[in-house]
């Protein structure tokens, strides 16, 4: 099943699933050579293409062009071999925000043929070490704004034993940048296979010992030439923006991969708040953008004020499912499409989209071309249209966990299991109606949360919220919201009251939240997602 491998370092061959645990792989149409090395096709084939002249990264108060960006990667990549004895098949920590540099690393340890682990900012020591402990890293790059706890883990860790330095700013002036600068700048990247280990992607919602996803070289084509390609139709003239870390493999995907492959650029923001997103756009004229609904939100608020996203041509809603009434009023205001989807790091990107030809409130599309989608029940079997079931996905990627015996739960009879229920139309489309775990069982009725949120979330007086159920003597569970008031607005009994006659009088009256809790913030994920988990802690 597996093609001939460029790694001298076998772990991460070693440490895959046993055959009869992969979900089943819909190859066709996704044909890459048998060596393949993704971050040689990023950029040096880009400059071979004639891309070398046009802009691939915006930041820091400079542009760089393709050829800048595989010179700079072939520099650092010349420094990991010569330097520090990078051998193809290490694994290698990146620790960063989203800036150039950090590009510039990822793309250089890809073409050496280590390992990447891409890691958030906001990580701590103890994080941190399981990390580096589950996928045995012995060498880490890392902003050397952000070494504190990176150093602080190789003091005490059994495989942690060196921990380099670069500079995430525009200075350029750290151990690594300072190694590289008199380095040749070109390399011949190593000759990796197309089914050699490139990424091991660390799942956010994890507790306890962390999963790691295993991700191909080919894989980090395929998002690009699936999604990108058929959802995007990405052009050299497109710029891109968005808030997702690149830590996440849903950002290393929307503001990296997909840029790169087609000629594209991307403006990075270290700090992405709506207020700065809202300023890159206008200074940059970015035509695609990527982040939560509660930043377009706020964004659509700033268009009140004035600000001009003209020149964004489609906005991709990630993190949290997108409500249909932001949907309806970012489409109303601006006249172009904002697509709702749904992906995993298990399967590195989006597999499920709205197009901009065909979107809708309220829904999240049809599987991307090459993927397939089912609404099943407990027993795999599957469930009749209009009736909520938990969707399970085939396609050119699947779940692969590094070592861990969670594979089972995520694959069934070759179907990768997303922990999201949903119900399919008569006519294919799919809706989200919640995680499978967020499915609020009151009084013998299935309530979905997200629709209680979209019902609040039409009301003018709420900014955001999020909705859970609360355990309850006599129902089992009740609906309860959690409410943030819109700007001016303050919380108070008779705002709970018209709320909740509201969402009575907008879907079905059984589903209204019988507690409403007036909030200052949600708590969230870098990402933009909420953390339910943490309103339900007593």
């Amino acid at each position: 099943m597996l093609g001939p491998t460029g790694h001298l370092d076998t772990f991460t061959r070693d440490n895959l699933p046993p055959f009869d645990e992969w979900p089943e792989l819909l190859l066709d149409g996704f044909e890459y050579p048998e060596w393949l090395n993704a971050g040689e096709e990023l950029s040096d084939r880009m400059v071979e293409r004639g891309f070398g002249d046009r802009v691939a990264l915006i930041g820091n108060g400079r542009r760089r062009t393709y050829k800048e960006l595989s010179d700079w990667t072939n520099r650092i990549a010349h420094a990991l071999v010569e330097d520090f004895g990078i051998r193809p098949g290490n694994r290698v920590l990146i620790r960063s925000g989203n800036n150039p540099a950090m590009i510039a690393c990822w793309l250089a340890v890809t073409k050496v043929g280590a390992v990447a682990v891409n890691t958030m900012p906001m990580l701590r020591a103890g994080e941190l070490a399981k990390v580096v402990d589950k996928a045995e890293i012995t060498f880490a790059l890392c902003d050397t704004r952000l070494m504190e706890e990176l150093v602080a883990v190789a003091k005490e860790s059994r495989f942690l034993k060196q921990v380099v330095g670069f500079d995430g700013t525009a200075n350029h002036d750290a151990e690594l940048d300072r190694i590289a600068l008199n380095k040749p700048v070109r390399f011949e990247a190593v000759r990796t296979g197309r089914d050699d280990v490139a990424l091991l992607g660390f799942t956010s919602g994890s507790t306890g010992v962390p999963k790691a996803t295993m991700h191909f070289h080919r894989d980090i084509l395929i998002i690009a030439d699936a999604y990108a390609r058929e959802i995007l139709g990405v052009t050299p003239d497109d710029v891109f923006i968005g808030s997702p870390p690149i830590a996440f493999t849903f950002g290393l995907g929307g503001l990296v991969v997909f840029p790169l492959r087609f000629g594209a650029s991307t403006a990075l923001l270290e700090h992405a708040s709506p207020k700065n997103m809202v300023q890159i756009i206008q200074d940059y004229k970015a035509t695609i953008s990527f982040t939560a609904p509660t930043a377009y939100r706020a964004m659509l608020a700033a268009m009140e004020e004035g600000a001009d996203l003209s020149s964004l041509r489609i906005a991709v809603s990630a993190g949290e499912t997108l409500p249909g009434p932001i949907f309806e009023e970012w489409t109303r205001k601006t006249g172009k499409p904002i697509l709702d989807g749904i992906g995993s790091t298990e399967m590195l990107h989006i597999f499920v989209s709205n197009r901009l030809d065909d979107a809708k409130p309220n829904c999240t599309g049809k599987p991307l071309r090459g993927y397939e989608a089912r609404i099943v029940d407990a027993d795999m079997n599957e469930v009749p249209r209009g009736t909520i079931g938990k969707l399970v996905i085939r396609g050119p990627i699947g779940c692969r966990y590094l070592a861990d015996p969670r594979q089972a739960e995520y694959v069934r009879d070759g179907w990768n299991m997303t922990g999201d229920s949903f119900i399919q139309d008569e006519e294919g489309y799919l809706h989200f109606a919640a995680r499978s775990d967020d499915i609020i069982l009151s009084a013998g009725y299935n309530i979905a949360g997200p629709e209680v949120e979209a019902a609040l979330l039409s009301h003018a007086d709420v900014l955001e919220c999020a909705v859970i159920g609360k355990p309850d003597n006599e129902r089992g569970h009740i609906v309860q919201a959690f409410v943030v008031p819109a700007p001016g607005i303050n919380g108070s009994e008779s705002l709970a009251k018209a709320l909740q006659d509201h969402v009575k009088a907008t879907i079905a009256p059984y589903k209204y939240p019988r507690s409403i809790v007036f909030v200052d913030a949600l708590p969230k994920t870098e990402s933009g997602k909420i953390q339910r988990f943490r309103l339900k802690q007593p």
